[in-house]
């Protein structure tokens, strides 16, 4: 059985379990962002069942004044919890199902990278030391990170499908690379950068590491992958990105890096249920032996001739990055690259951390004696339980009945108001009186419909009438008096960041309206053009595979031979 790569995956997976427990218990584990991220799904799954395929503004949050949160929070855990809340789970339990999913997940598609470079007992121990890091345990139970969760998801199965394409080219495996790296996007913004130099160092080490007649082939292909993926996950990055303008994203986070942390912390950290300030940013026992290992296998690797030793090095130096990265001595660095402060942690980079120390385990095992692996793996299993055993439980569970979640969630989900519109204050603190009211004027009103994106009153007006929807203002609301289009006014200081607007006397309908701005079209068109590029080619490799004779055409079709090409 040792012998077998389903023997060490069912292993791997029991493994995973264990620290998973407290997802079995009644009520949600209680963590920073938990609370949120369930009442973001349930947004979230309102919004799905109205009918938008891609949900954009969550209307009954942030007090009810609605908030573009949607729009800027990665997608992918809430289109994997509404699957679960749409099987009958609760969006409680999806959630935890959703968080669960992600770790052991992580570690299979680690074992089945590693399993194709340096064999099944190799892609155990890198599995367990890449879901065992004691960051791993912080986004769990800490913090309730669901989208980093995720994040650790993709990276492995991106480098697995790359490197079935460099043993086998084939369109499946370009194809599901491009899947996995729109995957990653949409898992979360910022994890995607910096997983993506990684990645993308693995695709170079690739293309010089094969025969010099594939070159130009991979080169092509690995490139039209990522664009693909890149194309697939525009519907969400693609206004993230350019619609942040509208947001207080850049000035909440200028200049405002937080969680700088010193070497000593990194080697070791009492665990702490604590705030950013507070809580443990230890990489792990394990993790710094494989990285102090990491040379001697590295020099091993060049000793015998095998270009594995310039991979490792590459991820030697990615390690070192991340852990300058989190150093006060990398504070200059973030005050003059923008780009660097969209993190807003330092110990955030922990997460880029946690992977080269997985690939350095398992290069360090492949290079064992054949007599020394299992007694090593084993003892390397027995460490990895003692040292975290007390990082995978729950401070406390946080029970609320599904109502909580669903009507009238007072919190907008986003506690630094980074997504909050430019023109608004970061969050709204109580309920309005109503949803549609009477600024100047006098005016009868009464609400029709309330869906997320659709607000539908009618109005007896006795004069002209000023009025305001107390909901916040974003590009792509619209105010519609009798199907026409009337001019909104979303910066009176009286009403900050809410849209009034005037309505002459008479009867109205009044039709507020939330729809795709010409960038959100574009941006759906491209993903919609990707997805159909990548059926495409898979319909078409279906269809060369099997050929009908045409000299036979016009016979019926129960006697028409299939001929395999």
């Amino acid at each position: 059985m040792l012998k077998k790569s389903k023997f060490w995956l069912i292993l791997l997976i029991s493994v995973a379990l264990l620290p998973l427990l407290d997802f079995f218990k009644p009520g949600l584990p209680l963590t920073h962002d938990g609370q949120d991220h369930v009442a973001r799904l349930a947004s979230f799954y309102q919004s799905l069942a109205e009918g938008n395929l891609v949900p954009r503004w969550a209307g009954d949050l942030n007090w009810l004044y609605g908030t573009p949160v949607l729009m800027f929070f990665y997608p992918l855990p809430s289109y994997f919890g509404s699957l679960f809340h749409f099987m009958s789970f609760s969006f409680v339990d999806s959630a935890k199902i959703v968080f669960g999913l992600s770790f052991v997940l992580s570690g299979v598609f680690m074992f089945l990278w590693i399993k194709e470079i340096w064999g099944k007992q190799s892609g155990f121990a890198a599995g367990l030391v890449y879901m065992f890091a004691s960051y791993r345990f912080v986004d769990l139970y800490v913090r309730g990170a669901i989208g980093e969760c995720w994040g650790f998801v993709w990276p492995p199965l991106i480098c697995w499908f790359a490197l079935k394409f460099a043993q086998k080219p084939a369109r499946r495996y370009l194809a599901g690379g491009s899947l996995s790296l729109a995957a990653l996007i949409l898992s979360h913004n910022a994890l995607s950068l910096m997983f993506l130099p990684v990645i993308f160092g693995y695709m170079i080490y690739l293309v010089f590491s094969i025969p010099k007649a594939k070159f130009r082939l991979s080169v092509i292909s690995y490139l039209l992958s990522v664009i693909l993926g890149f194309g697939l996950a525009a519907f969400f990055w693609f206004p993230a990105f350019f619609e942040a303008k509208y947001t207080l994203r850049d000035i909440v986070t200028k200049d405002n890096i937080m969680g700088f942390k010193n070497f000593f912390q990194l080697l070791w950290t009492p665990w702490n249920y604590g705030g950013t300030e507070l809580l443990s940013v230890q990489l792990g026992v394990l993790q710094w032996l494989a990285v102090g290992v990491a040379p001697l296998a590295i020099w091993q690797f060049w000793r015998q001739k095998s270009q594995a030793w310039r991979w490792l090095l590459f991820l030697l130096v990615c390690f070192g990055l991340a852990i300058f990265l989190i150093l006060p001595a990398a504070q200059s660095w973030y005050l003059k690259i923008s780009l660097l402060q969209k993190f807003q942690f330092a110990w955030r980079f922990l997460s880029l951390a946690v992977l080269p120390p997985a690939v350095f385990t398992a290069a360090e095992v492949y290079l064992l004696p054949q007599k020394f692996k299992l007694p090593v793996i084993s003892g390397l299993l027995l460490a990895i339980l003692i040292f975290n055993q007390n990082f995978w439980h729950a401070k406390d569970f946080l029970v609320k009945q599904e109502s909580f979640y669903t009507q009238n969630y007072p919190g907008s989900t986003n506690d630094t108001g980074e997504s909050s519109p430019i023109w608004s204050t970061r969050a709204m603190y109580q309920f309005s009186r109503a949803p549609l009211e009477v600024i100047e004027g006098e005016a009868e009103i009464k609400q029709i419909e309330r869906k997320t994106t659709k607000h539908v009153y009618q109005a007896m007006v006795q004069k002209e009438t000023r009025l305001v929807d107390n909901t916040l203002y974003f590009p792509g609301w619209q105010v519609l008096v009798d199907g026409q289009s009337v001019e909104i006014e979303f910066q009176d200081p009286a009403w900050r960041g809410l849209m009034t607007f005037n309505v002459p006397a008479g009867e109205h309908e009044i039709a507020v309206r939330f729809s795709e701005t010409k960038l959100r079209l574009l941006a759906d068109l491209i993903s919609l053009g990707s997805l159909l590029l990548l059926v495409g080619s898979a319909a078409v490799i279906k269809f060369k595979k099997y050929q009908v004779s045409p000299a036979r055409w016009a016979e019926p079709a129960s006697q028409v031979e299939f001929k395999k090409k």
